[in-house]
């Protein structure tokens, strides 16, 4: 059955209703991926696509998650005054993900566009986390209840009244990378990449030979190779 807005935003607010989907076999193929992001920025690089971004500038509430998902963006702004209602309207984002995606937020430096309230409707809703560039709040709620965030910081300062929700599902900005909505999200310890949803299959393709590659290299060293043929090794 067809989704329609909750009322939180304006109909034009909302770029698309619907992601186009991803064949779950390159989910699968990602997932798969031993060294998840390093792999992925790898292969990125090889594809001449700039879409890695450091922990040091997303950093995740919980080390030990992997995330693999397709993007549903919500773009948020700062108000000039403080309001006497919440602008925040991410639960039409929310509204509009299906199990296994990930909610993105271009968000405010150091005021929360998400806490406690937000993660439990995304965890309900089957999303994998969340990647915030702004901050965010409540982060050892979202831990309990196992759904992980990577966020440009962290502060107790609540968007409500001093951040509107400007778009769901329409392109956004995330530490300098252009996100659209269904773009495939990669996250682990080590950082966050995103690849364009067009090129997700040729992406795959990279990685999954440059992984295969790095085995070879790291068994070679570990039945104790000399180091000047493993030098020659392929990369």
């Amino acid at each position: 059955m067809a989704k329609t807005p909750l009322g939180k935003l304006k109909a034009a607010a909302i770029g698309m209703m619907e992601l186009p989907r991803l064949d779950a076999k390159i989910l699968a193929g990602f997932g798969a991926l031993g060294d998840l992001s390093g792999t992925t920025s790898d292969a990125l690089d090889d594809c001449d696509i700039a879409g890695a971004v450091p922990a040091s500038l997303l950093r995740p509430t919980e080390p030990r998650a992997r995330v693999v998902g397709q993007a549903v963006t919500v773009l948020n702004r700062a108000v000039s005054e403080r309001r006497k209602v919440s602008g925040l309207a991410e639960i039409e984002a929310h509204h509009l993900a299906e199990p296994g995606d990930v909610l993105v937020v271009q968000g405010v430096p150091n005021i929360s566009s998400m806490g406690g309230v937000s993660a439990t409707v995304g965890k309900r809703q089957g999303e994998a986390g969340a990647i915030v560039d702004g901050a965010v709040r409540d982060i050892d709620h979202s831990r309990a209840i196992g759904y992980p965030i990577w966020s440009a910081s962290v502060s107790p300062i609540t968007g409500k009244w001093r951040i509107e929700t400007m778009a769901v599902n329409d392109a956004v900005h995330i530490a300098g990378v252009e996100v659209r909505p269904g773009d495939l999200v990669i996250a682990d310890e080590c950082g966050v990449c995103f690849v364009p949803f067009a090129r997700a299959a040729e992406v795959l393709a990279v990685a999954e030979r440059l992984a295969a590659s790095e085995a070879k290299r790291l068994k070679a060293l570990g039945q104790g190779i000399a180091l000047a043929e493993f030098v020659k090794l392929p990369r």
